[in-house]
């Protein structure tokens, strides 16, 4: 080699994520729904009725709900809490009785709640590969993901994530969230914790640190106190409190009855609460696109954040209608076209209209009901509600509502079983 000959330095190319290959791995291109607003849902009449919403939830396959959203929100969601079916292949029921002994299943009063059934893994992984990529699109460029599993699928989800979010992500937590329950399993250790593993889209991504710290341990405090050598010399602002570890304890929700709506696998609001905190700002955007029973929805409106949310289960929607009810946010109620609600009539229900109060007499099992006072025809604007109480299961058939003379009321109302029906009222 001359001396004056150019020395030639490989490039480095970066190293190329890991990928997880299944049989009829493939993305798609997204083929979006149509989402039709149905009604607005002003709590107490809130902001009735012309307030904007700072909330919506959807009724649709979620593939096709966030193909939807994508001309809009693509790249401007701060938060995405994801809560799949785990591939568990079980058949989960909703509970609809109220007041039940929960130490006596066998006398619930269930219907059917979500599958989570699957021909294979294959089938499983394309599922949640689609769902996850646009995902991915939605979140804004400091966008966090939490992805909730359990032991079915957490290790295979982690490398699809790797993929999506590759070289560009953060991959943050992996977080164990433990709890308490019974358990039949005399074969093993008895498996009580599930797994949320936390993705960010880029490393300037939120974390508010401030806003989740939790005291330290009794005995932690005493023994600093006792001893300045405790620490090694490093003493904690005990008074500030400290930055939670990646492990979680929160209670299920069958312990927390003021929160229990029988929708099965509910998620505590202090869990979602932690996340939200954490990983957005008020006014920031937070999604679920597994709603469930709108535990995401009702933590993020209470702490003024806007949110989208959906579900496939009209009893998952209804669920989460019921919950937002009682929070002071208004709602935008959309479906996807190819699933309707069937709003029917029924002869079995009568409207009795009063000087100030719209009251209901009917032999159904009423779960929720509302009115629009002012009935266009078109969009129902719901200014009063009623909803069963969780533990007693009473709920009241009068609403405090005037109906001026010149205008159509039009009351909905759903069943314990979730039909729905709708009266014209002049």
């Amino acid at each position: 080699m001359s001396a004056h000959e150019p020395i030639l330095i490989p490039s480095i190319q970066p190293p190329l994520m890991p990928s997880l290959n299944w049989k009829g791995k493939t993305l798609p291109p997204p083929e979006p729904g149509s989402l039709i607003r149905d009604a607005f849902l002003y709590p107490n009449g809130l902001g009735y009725p012309n307030a904007p919403a700072v909330g919506r939830l959807i009724l649709g396959d979620n593939l096709a709900v966030m193909s939807a959203l994508l001309p809009g929100c693509e790249g401007r969601i701060n938060l995405i809490y994801a809560d799949p079916p785990f591939f568990t292949n079980r058949k989960f029921s909703a509970r609809i009785g109220r007041g039940e002994d929960s130490r006596k299943p066998e006398k619930w009063k269930l219907v059917e709640g979500y599958h989570d059934s699957w021909s294979n893994l294959d089938e499983y992984l394309q599922f949640l590969y689609e769902r996850l990529a646009l995902m991915y699109r939605l979140l804004a460029p400091n966008g966090t993901l939490y992805l909730h599993l359990d032991w079915h699928a957490d290790a295979y989800a982690r490398l699809i994530l790797d993929e999506l979010f590759g070289d560009d992500g953060v991959f943050i937590n992996e977080i164990i969230w433990a709890y308490h329950g019974p358990s039949p399993i005399r074969t093993a250790f008895n498996r009580k914790h599930d797994t949320i593993l936390v993705y960010a889209k880029g490393r300037d991504y939120t974390f508010n640190v401030d806003a989740v710290r939790e005291p330290y341990n009794p005995n932690t405090i005493a023994t600093f106190k006792s001893s300045r050598k405790a620490g090694f010399g490093k003493v904690p602002d005990l008074e500030r409190g400290k930055v939670p570890e990646d492990w979680w304890y929160f209670p299920v929700v069958a312990r927390l009855h003021g929160e229990r709506t029988g929708y099965p696998t509910q998620k505590p609001e202090a869990l979602l609460e932690r996340i939200i905190l954490a990983s957005s700002n008020k006014d920031d955007t937070v999604a679920d696109f597994f709603c469930g029973s709108g535990t995401t929805a009702v933590v993020a409106a209470k702490n003024v954040r806007k949110f989208v949310t959906s579900d496939i289960s009209l009893r998952a929607v209804h669920t989460a209608r019921n919950r937002l009810a009682g929070i002071k946010s208004v709602v935008s109620l959309e479906h996807d076209s190819t699933l309707k609600p069937e709003i029917a009539e029924s002869k079995k229900i009568k409207v009795h209209l009063d000087k100030d109060a719209v009251r209901l007499e009917t032999s159904l099992e009423v779960d929720f009901w509302e009115i629009d006072p002012s009935w266009d025809g078109e969009i129902f604007k719901s200014a009063a509600q009623a909803q069963r109480h969780t533990r007693s299961g009473e709920i009241s058939l009068e609403l405090k509502i005037k109906i001026g003379r010149a205008h159509k009321a039009c009351v909905r109302l759903v069943t314990v079983q979730g039909k729905e029906f709708q009266i014209l009222v002049s």
